[in-house]
């Protein structure tokens, strides 16, 4: 294994030169020589623009192929920043005024939030300019400014890559990744995946995630294997991309399978022929159920694993003809892993504890919190805040977490933000966010709120939506007179869903169903037409929950954009929290065509010169 993800990488493109490395829908593959080549031009233009190794460059760009391509060369000779691109000013703002980044690279033609944030901020702006007639991924940066020509090589102790991972304090903690952690991460992920340069993997996993950058495309890189990056999971073309690029593997969280399953229910098909060998799946555990059916939708095995944005992959179910052990994390490949007490003291086998973990995959420490470090980072040691178990044959059962944060199908949600956002509302006094249970997602954003004046629920999830990022604002938020303590008298996050009675989201019977109610107008059936292929799902109803049916903020968004592709109308996606039924939403449909019409002034009309 070398010590730099160019090093790496470089190594495999001169053993497999005119292998495929990326590919796209409608595009021609990138081969590995073309990859290396374009990795050069990157670093020689940041060179140029007076950047080199450590220095922070922020990603701001959507899936695709030039987002990988963007990561494996920022992070073969500077350090890259990748961050959602669903974020709004506020929080690009927070980010970067943080991050002592020295530059911002986004999509030449996208006008986001951050580029205005990144001049504030006096961040130099580089533009990312895609080549759409060249291969897949190829592209040019521009840059107006310019510095001293620096150009010198990443070592292993370099930072190659910073994420960012929400923590038991309001702030998220800063993640510096070197290239040591990211290749051995990578190496854990080849191994334990079998992976080789037959295999192409479907990523549909975003791309300023972990999983996405280095738990499918470095390690598939440094494995002479191939990525498919489509621009997004988008479950009705799933299909087609399966078709069209033969993957072997893909990996998803549970909510992506569901929809995939749903899609197939659609299309009636009850057995996929294609060439994957596996599904690996993470974030959450999967219900038996969805296991079962996508195994036998596929006819291959699902492969469960857990990690961390700290130290990647932990554990990783077998692939057969070894043992799989359903509701486990599965077993360690390269990284140590044990069970500790509150004292740190390792416990034996099927005693309950707290998962730690160390090796090369682990980073060494937080960026940004000594007191933080201190404690999880203690004898070598990263303690994960998960709890657990180890079985007699070496595999993890994971059985709930210390930590307050919430999981949300894969996306980690600190309360203490979506709290500070809340007391923001002039009328709020107190609020206390909580997790839910989700059959689907494993946990859902729900908070408890105590007001002085009349405000109501939509107002306030559209108030906490201008301020986060969709995925957190709550489903639920509930009004209450006083917001319920513990026996000593201390808040109890985790059990304020057990104390307010709130249910859980999503799982079959556990909430009201409603009869199907037909589409009656026009809007409706087009409304429930494009509901029925983003959601993969027959016959929705006018009344049927939006959320309830598997959607989520993603998702919500495809919405938003299909009804103004397809009806004309611009709606903020902030009408499906508040209107998630094709009745509300039509609603929100004749609203907005009203107001447009009245914005809309009197024909000018020609008159006599005279």
């Amino acid at each position: 294994m070398k010590t730099s993800v160019y090093d790496n990488f470089a190594a495999q493109a001169e053993l497999t030169p005119n292998l495929a490395a990326i590919k796209a829908p409608g595009r021609v593959p990138l081969t590995y020589a073309r990859l290396l080549s374009q990795i050069q031009a990157v670093r020689k233009s940041l060179n140029a623009f007076g950047l080199s190794r450590n220095d922070r460059v922020v990603v701001v760009v959507d899936n695709g192929p030039e987002m990988a391509v963007a990561f494996m060369a920022l992070a073969s000779c500077v350090t890259a920043v990748p961050l959602n691109p669903a974020y709004r000013a506020d929080e690009f703002r927070f980010y970067l005024s943080r991050l002592n980044a020295k530059a911002l690279l986004v999509k030449v033609e996208d006008e986001t939030d951050v580029r205005q944030v990144a001049h504030d901020l006096g961040l130099m702006t580089i533009d990312l300019v895609p080549d759409q007639c060249a291969e897949a991924g190829m592209l040019e940066l521009r840059c107006d400014s310019t510095g001293p020509i620096r150009q010198t090589g990443s070592t292993q102790d370099d930072v190659a890559l910073i994420l960012h991972t929400s923590g038991t304090t309001s702030a998220p903690k800063i993640v510096p990744l070197t290239h040591e952690n990211i290749c051995a991460q990578a190496l854990n992920n080849q191994i334990s995946l079998q992976l080789a340069a037959t295999d192409t993997c479907l990523n549909i996993m975003p791309l300023f995630h972990s999983t996405g950058l280095v738990g499918v495309v470095l390690s598939s890189l440094i494995s002479g294997a191939s990525v498919v990056c489509p621009p997004g999971f988008y479950a009705p073309q799933f299909f087609d991309w399966l078709e069209e690029f033969q993957p072997t593997w893909f990996t998803a969280v549970p909510s992506m399978h569901q929809a995939i399953v749903a899609r197939a229910r659609v299309t009636k098909q009850e057995k996929v022929l294609s060439t994957l060998r596996f599904i690996r799946s993470s974030s959450t555990a999967l219900s038996q159920q969805l296991m079962s059916e996508l195994e036998q939708l596929f006819g291959v095995p699902i492969i469960e694993s857990y990690g961390m944005t700290e130290c990647g992959m932990i554990a990783c179910n077998p692939l057969p003809p070894r043992q799989r052990k359903p509701r486990s994390a599965g077993v360690p490949t390269i990284i140590e892993m044990r069970i500790t007490d509150q004292n740190g003291r390792e416990l034996a086998a099927r005693t309950e504890g707290e998962i730690a973990v160390r090796g090369a995959c682990v980073v060494s420490k937080y960026e940004d919190d000594e007191r933080v470090n201190e404690e999880l980072f203690a004898g070598g040691w990263f303690n994960t805040g998960d709890q657990g178990f180890i079985d007699e044959d070496g595999f993890l059962f994971i059985t709930g977490r210390l930590k307050e944060i919430i999981n949300r199908g894969g996306e980690k949600i600190t309360p203490l933000e979506v709290d500070q956002a809340l007391l923001e509302h002039p009328s709020v006094t107190q609020a206390v966010t909580f997790p839910v249970k989700n059959e689907l997602l494993g946990e859902e954003v729900a908070a408890a709120v105590v007001t002085n004046g009349h405000v109501g629920e939509t107002e306030l999830r559209e108030f906490v939506f201008s301020r986060l990022a969709a995925f957190k604002v709550p489903r639920q938020i509930l009004i209450v007179e006083e917001i319920p303590k513990g026996s000593f008298g201390k808040l109890q996050r985790s059990r304020l869903a057990e104390l307010l009675h709130v249910a859980a989201c999503d799982q079959d019977g556990a909430a009201e169903k409603r009869a199907y109610v037909a589409p009656r107008t026009a809007d409706e059936m087009v409304l429930a037409d494009i509901w029925s292929r983003i959601l993969g799902i027959v016959d929705v109803g006018i009344e049927d929950d939006f959320f309830r049916l598997g959607g989520d903020s993603i998702l919500a968004t495809q919405v938003v954009s299909h009804v103004r592709q397809i009806m004309g109308v611009e709606l903020s996606p902030i009408a499906m929290f508040e209107t998630p039924t094709i009745t509300g939403f039509a609603r929100q449909l004749n609203l907005a065509r009203s107001n447009a019409s009245a914005m809309t002034g009197p024909a000018i009309k020609r008159l006599p010169r005279d």
